[in-house]
């Protein structure tokens, strides 16, 4: 068909109108393009079979113009930089979206044009960017490509401990919620109650609000939820997790060798992530135990963005379970609540109302390829108000007391992927926690309100660029900015005093990053520079984390980290916040409230093979500037203030066997923890977090749908003071103590079982029952005992604090 035809049809069709000069088309003839297809195509089409060019102008007018001259050519070679091979099928992207691919050979050519910069990928090979120039067929580029590595989120076991629970090679343990099994006592994966199977890691006392790892205190971990750091981890003052176990997505747990991007803490971190690794599907689920009520729900609002809610509130507004009960009198024992109680004896009424609630809000929205918004917000509160009165020696006593924690947070974060090699995220988080207690007493006619608050805020940047398949490069900067209030006031006598503290500190950090998995090499060294503005001083914080598979069964690991805190839990008085949360938050001064700085290092062997596994871990660890104040003395060191220093080391051994559907794990832990403080009469002696020995095992089986585990703890008992009996006088008893920590409390041993089944309906909807009963022998452990003079009898008499006994629970979950 004449060309000048061709064009005609096409004008009439597309609505356009082509310019060009006659003797260009004169005499040209071809094949007619399809009807069907785009202009684009057609007039690709026509350029292909002529030597024309078409130049199309807002789909409205094209220019035709003869080709002035054959455009040179770019060409080369295409090899693997492993074994030098030629690759077939390598795709050559162009910026015009063309494409071409390599031969057998691995050879490819296009026209130049104006085309030198172009891409070169191929499934199972990095992509590379190439500026080329060359236009000599005879000189072809010579191209090789490094293999891709992928980087699995590698684990050295399945499961330890429990299905769910795995070790990663920077010595971290990290739990999966959702895949997450059974353990002895715990039928939901409660992060808190969860990693105090992990060795090293217990609680004294039986609280989520006093988590020991390796003989620190609670508040020398840090707690961080979606990049939020929180101050408040238990609800019931300490005997629940304030996060909720069917939320979470992955919590990290790192005891030593954590990463420089972490600070504030000289102990543990447990870092909790609610957001998924990939998308998931619409979900909703609603369940309850004998201690509160919960819902979940995500809902997915388009391709690109989703909101995803939990709330969680105590069922102990409408019945008080046999859970409830013991939970109660574990907490409130030996606080000025019960104290009151136990002094009268005639009239004696107590009105008391408890109840906690948590709720997180996550909003998540795609931008493009490249970005990621991530909104996470959430709030948690316990309230306690208890009224108490009596009638003695005709007189009418009653008080009135209203204790209340709460933890409200919130994170901005923004995520870009500048392309396959870089990285950035930026989030910005703010936390606000308050701890407030009000007693009213109508006898004395008297009122005292305590008050600690902390207002937390920070700014994060974080870049990560890949270098090379092996190795990977971190860097970023970190503000935080801290407020803590403490406020005492009374009336009757007046009295007045309100302490404001802040202190702004900024952190670079610097981190690199080998993993050789052929050669089982995984090497990470960082550094952390903080500076503390009010002081004018820097802190450098490197940290090391070294992985070495001496063969496919055997892996030796080394961890080491030096770290420093600014802020720290103090208790003024036992009776503060009437003996139940008596810690509160406090700023260092840099003189009699030092900075913390801690320094540890481990080793630790690793052993898998035929589903045996062993695991020993060597550790040293020392924290200075630690002050008595910090450390619960209820001994003759707790009105003297005094700085100091703790020094701890020990081994961790973990030994596990699965066979088939059982699966049995027998851990131990043995500590040697002293502190030293120089100024003092005895300056060495047991750390009041010593637990020498503690053994722990458990028997879990799988099956399908059902699982049950069974599990025992023993350890030895923590320190305590006893009195100088040879020193005390009977007619006027003042308390005169031996050295403290002379001797220790009985053994600790319990027995707890649990045990849940699932079934699913042809609907799709799943049901979850669960059982778990704790102390099943109903032993009487004894946590804690002091002295103290009493005034009803003036004498001295000795205070007990026992573990809690027998406590059922029993859990139903419906998920769709």
């Amino acid at each position: 068909m004449p060309f000048k035809k061709i064009i005609n049809n096409i004008e009439q069709q597309h609505q356009v109108t082509f310019n060009y000069t006659e003797d260009n088309i004169k005499d040209l003839r071809l094949s007619p393009p399809k009807r069907s297809i785009s202009l684009d195509q057609k007039l690709q089409y026509l350029a292909k079979n002529t030597n024309l060019s078409f130049e199309n102008i807002g789909n409205k007018f094209i220019n035709i113009y003869k080709k002035e001259n054959q455009s040179p050519i770019i060409c080369g070679y295409v090899f693997s930089n492993m074994d030098k091979k030629p690759i077939e099928n390598a795709n050559i992207s162009l910026s015009d979206k063309t494409q071409v691919t390599t031969d057998s050979n691995g050879y490819f050519e296009f026209q130049k044009e104006n085309e030198n910069v172009f891409l070169i990928s191929h499934v199972g090979f990095l992509t590379k960017r190439i500026v080329a120039n060359n236009s000599d067929s005879k000189n072809c580029l010579q191209i090789q490509l490094d293999p891709e590595i992928t980087e699995l989120a590698e684990i050295k076991t399945s499961a330890i401990l429990a299905s769910g629970i795995s070790k990663n090679k920077d010595g971290s343990f990290e739990i999966k919620p959702k895949k997450f099994s059974i353990l002895p006592g715990l039928i939901e994966p409660d992060a808190l109650q969860t990693m105090q199977q992990i060795p090293g890691v217990n609680s004294i006392d039986e609280s989520v609000s006093s988590i020991n790892v390796r003989g620190g205190t609670h508040d020398q971990n840090l707690f961080s939820w979606n990049g939020i750091r929180m101050f408040q981890t238990g609800h019931f003052f300490g005997l629940i997790s304030v996060f909720n176990p069917n939320l979470a997505h992955t919590i990290s747990i790192y005891k030593n060798g954590s990463s420089a991007f972490y600070g504030e803490s000289v102990s543990s971190v447990v870092a909790i992530s609610s957001t998924p690794e990939t998308a998931e599907k619409n979900s909703f689920s609603a369940g309850i135990n004998m201690i509160n009520a919960d819902i979940y729900a995500k809902y997915n609002l388009s391709k690109k963005s989703s909101i995803e809610i939990s709330a969680r509130k105590s069922i102990t507004d409408f019945v008080e379970t046999p859970t409830y009960k013991e939970y109660f009198n574990k907490v409130f024992q030996n606080t000025t609540i019960t104290d009151f109680s136990d002094k009268q004896n005639v009239n004696y009424q107590s009105d008391k109302k408890f109840g906690f609630y948590d709720a997180t809000l996550k909003y998540a929205q795609k931008i493009g390829n490249k970005d990621q918004l991530i909104l996470d917000l959430i709030t948690i509160k316990d309230n306690l108000e208890v009224f108490q009165s009596a009638t003695f020696y005709d007189m009418n006593r009653s008080e009135n007391n209203v204790l209340r924690q709460q933890n409200y947070g919130g994170n901005l974060s923004w995520r870009r992927n500048w392309n396959a090699f870089n990285t950035t995220k930026v989030n910005i988080y703010n936390s606000s926690y308050e701890l407030l207690a009000n007693q009213k007493t109508t006898f004395e006619n008297q009122i005292v309100i305590q008050e600690n608050t902390v207002n937390n805020n920070g700014f994060n940047l974080e870049n990560n660029h890949t270098i090379t398949s092996l190795f990977s490069f971190n860097d970023g900067y970190q503000f935080n900015e801290i407020g803590i209030t403490n406020l005492e006031q009374v009336q009757n006598p007046d009295f007045y005093r309100k302490v404001k503290d802040v202190l702004r500190t900024h952190a670079l950090i610097l981190e690199g990053k080998y993993n050789d998995t052929i050669s089982r090499i995984y090497f990470k060294v960082g550094t952390r520079i903080n500076y503390i503005e009010k002081f004018k001083k820097y802190i450098v914080e490197p940290r090391i984390q070294f992985n070495y598979g001496i063969n496919k069964n055997l892996n030796l690991e080394l961890l080491g980290e030096l770290k420093s805190q600014n802020s720290q839990q103090t208790i003024d008085l036992q009776k503060d916040y009437f003996g139940i949360e008596k810690r509160r938050w406090i700023i260092s001064n840099n003189t009699t409230i030092p900075i913390q700085r801690s320094k540890q290092i481990s080793l630790n062997l690793f052993y898998k093979k035929n589903d045996w596994l062993l695991d020993v871990e060597n550790f040293y660890k020392k924290v200075s500037g630690i002050t008595t104040s910090s450390q619960g003395f209820q001994n003759q060191l707790e009105f003297v203030r005094i700085t100091g220093d703790y020094e701890v080391w020990g081994t961790e051994m973990l030994v596990q066997k699965k066979m088939n559907h059982f699966l049995t794990w027998l851990s131990y832990t043995y500590n040697h923890n002293n502190y030293h403080f120089a100024s003092y009469e005895y300056p060495s002696f047991p750390n009041n977090f010593e637990v020498m020995h503690t053994v722990s095992w458990a028997g879990i089986y799988e099956k399908n749908n059902f699982k049950i585990a069974l599990g025992t703890k023993w350890s030895s008992g923590r320190p305590k003071t006893s009195p100088d009996n040879s020193q005390i006088d009977n007619s006027n008893p003042v308390l005169v103590y031996n050295k403290p920590n002379n001797t220790n409390l009985h053994i600790f041993s319990q027995v707890n079982f649990s045990s849940t089944y699932k079934w699913e309906t042809t609907k799709g909807i799943q049901y979850k029952l669960g059982i778990s009963i704790l102390n099943i022998l109903n032993r009487k452990n004894e946590i804690s005992e002091y002295y103290r003079i009493s005034s009803l009898t003036n004498s001295i008499e000795e205070v007990e604090t026992f573990a809690l006994q027998r406590t059922p629970n029993v859990s139903f979950r419906v998920s769709l």
